[in-house]
């Protein structure tokens, strides 16, 4: 699996959930693999740190956004709300 794919999952899913919403990374590996979805989590948790450095998606931690290189523990993925103008 290449981090291209799963950057494409995670934006297509934090997309579809909307803003104010958030996803697991877990769903993200399930979504690809379903089997053997557990061998996926660190792939996934790279493309997120990727898309978060990028300003694509937040890292979320206890609910609040967390740099990627803070990135530990249980974390959720969010899109980036864009500033009003």
């Amino acid at each position: 699996m290449n981090l291209a794919t799963i950057t494409e999952e995670i934006m297509r899913q934090v997309e579809a959930r909307g803003p104010g919403k958030s996803i697991c990374p877990s769903e993200v590996a399930q979504a690809l693999a379903p089997d053997a979805w557990r061998g996926l989590l660190t792939l996934v948790r790279q493309a997120a740190a990727a898309l978060a450095t990028e300003g694509q998606i937040d890292i979320l931690r206890k609910g609040k956004p967390v740099a990627p290189e803070d990135m530990r523990g249980v974390i959720r993925l969010a899109i980036r709300q864009k500033e009003p103008e």
